[in-house]
């Protein structure tokens, strides 16, 4: 019996055959998609270290693709990404970079459609566990492994206390927090990963809210 590759032979519940290369890879593009929001047009992925020197043989591209496509490591369609991303019009490209980063299995993704483009850099740092290191120029560490929300807001006084308020008005926990900022006063980022999903009501609750600019989730 021939095998057209590792997928087949370990199947999608846990992709192989390395967890940091594979069903990271994964886990890092389902987080840009569900940032995203939506299925973008086309897709860049920047490898470096180790995920630019065996990311064809350890099924990282199709792993990356597939996440994009929304596609969790448990899904039979992961074994076929390609397949499914042609037929969905989506066009990909993968770049070898030559840069040394600070963790060796490191992607920057790049998303568009149309005006909106996103860009994120994630790592995959075993076991299937990733963390976000960038978000459209913000740094950031979100591990990508638990309901988060992502806080577009002004850097103004009361802004990160109004959000906190509004959570713990809704009875959902604060797990993890962090705020990144480019420029005092301009633009800022909050990360918050909580104990549960965000339901829509609580999502719109915190647009609504003074200084808020755009709400976004991942969820696990």
């Amino acid at each position: 019996m021939q095998f057209r590759s590792v997928f087949d032979i370990i199947g999608p519940v846990m992709i192989g055959p390395s967890s940091s290369h594979t069903a990271g890879a994964a886990r890092i593009g389902l987080v840009a998609r569900q940032l995203f929001e939506t299925e973008p047009e086309w897709a860049a992925f920047h490898l470096y270290g180790s995920f630019a020197k065996t990311y064809e043989g350890h099924g990282t591209d199709v792993a990356l693709v597939g996440g994009i496509l929304g596609f969790d490591t448990f899904d039979d369609r992961m074994t076929t990404s390609f397949h499914h991303a042609d037929k969905r019009g989506l066009r990909y490209t993968f770049i070898e970079e030559k840069a040394q980063p600070e963790h060796p299995n490191t992607v920057r993704i790049r998303l568009g459609k149309g005006e909106d483009v996103l860009e994120l850099v994630g790592i995959s740092i075993g076991g299937g566990k990733v963390e976000i290191k960038e978000l459209n120029g913000f740094a950031l560490r979100l591990s990508g492994n638990h309901p988060a929300i992502l806080v577009m807001h002004d850097d103004r006084y009361g802004a990160i206390a109004n959000v906190a308020t509004r959570l713990a008005k809704n009875e959902i926990n604060i797990g993890h927090m962090e705020v990144s900022r480019k420029e005092q006063g301009k633009e800022a980022l909050m990360v918050i990963e909580v104990d549960e999903n965000i339901d829509s009501e609580t999502m719109h609750d915190l647009t609504m809210l003074e200084h808020v600019r755009r709400v976004t989730k991942i969820h696990d």
